[in-house]
């Protein structure tokens, strides 16, 4: 049984989950918004206002070296 299967077959969760998003629903769209974006610290990618490079190659040779694996701008 995978876990969603076993968090809906509870019924006292399924409940709380129920009333949880009927309550979001009755927000207005635009806090449903805010609510729905995370901001997060991107190190050395939210040091600098704005960088620029000479072409794609550039870039991505920047990315491989400068940035950490985990925030996904590496080449496979």
């Amino acid at each position: 049984m995978k876990r969603e299967e076993k968090f809906m077959n509870n019924k006292f969760e399924k409940e709380l989950w129920e009333q949880e998003f009927k309550a979001a629903m009755q927000r207005p769209l635009s806090v449903r918004i805010q609510y729905s974006f995370i901001r997060t610290y991107k190190p050395i990618l939210d040091d600098a206002s704005y960088r620029s490079f000479e072409s794609m190659a550039d870039y991505r040779q920047w990315c491989e070296t400068q940035l950490p694996s985990w925030l996904g701008y590496g080449s496979i």
